[in-house]
């Protein structure tokens, strides 16, 4: 009689053991999936971004009113890169004036009028530096997780020191 026990528990310890490391595996990555989501906004950045406020007011004006007081006007608010991306161009008409326009303390933002979403990440934090030049068009590229701001809305750009308002989004 032999009482080969030894070899054949082996595998089960293995398997049990084996079971025990897959599964701490698992909980772990759900728990890190769980940790980024909650800390970066995740799925749920839509809340987290409309709860953003902009940190100033500038005064509403016209389109003319914004050549006026930030040097540059309009060109175009567009979503792309499929969305997910607002890509914002304006022509600068004043350089002195329009380097307000990367002004860290009133950075550049839009605001969805419908929605109240405010949208004031820049994509890589991405801002021209260096001097600006009359008639140049350059452009801001704003983040827009989860692509709440829809090709055809209406919103509110602040450029330096002043705010446009009912500017369609294409």
């Amino acid at each position: 009689m032999t009482t080969d026990v030894g070899p054949a528990r082996q595998p089960a310890r293995v398997r049990v053991l084996g079971a025990l490391v897959g599964a701490g595996l698992v909980v772990a990555g759900v728990g890190g999936y769980v940790l980024v989501t909650h800390l970066t906004g995740g799925a749920s950045a839509g809340p987290a971004v409309r709860a953003q406020a902009v940190a100033t007011r500038a005064p509403l004006v016209s389109a003319a009113g914004l050549a006026e007081r930030s040097g540059v006007r309009l060109v175009r608010v567009a979503v792309s890169g499929n969305g997910g991306l607002i890509d914002l161009r304006y022509q600068v008409i004043d350089p002195d004036r329009a380097n307000a326009v990367h002004d860290r303390e009133t950075p550049p933002s839009l605001v969805d009028e419908r929605t109240g979403l405010v949208v004031n990440q820049l994509l890589m934090g991405h801002m021209h530096h260096g001097r600006l030049k009359a008639g140049q068009t350059y452009y801001l590229i704003f983040e827009d997780p989860g692509n709440l701001v829809q090709s055809g809305a209406r919103v509110a750009v602040q450029l330096g020191a002043a705010r446009v308002a009912h500017i369609r989004v294409q």
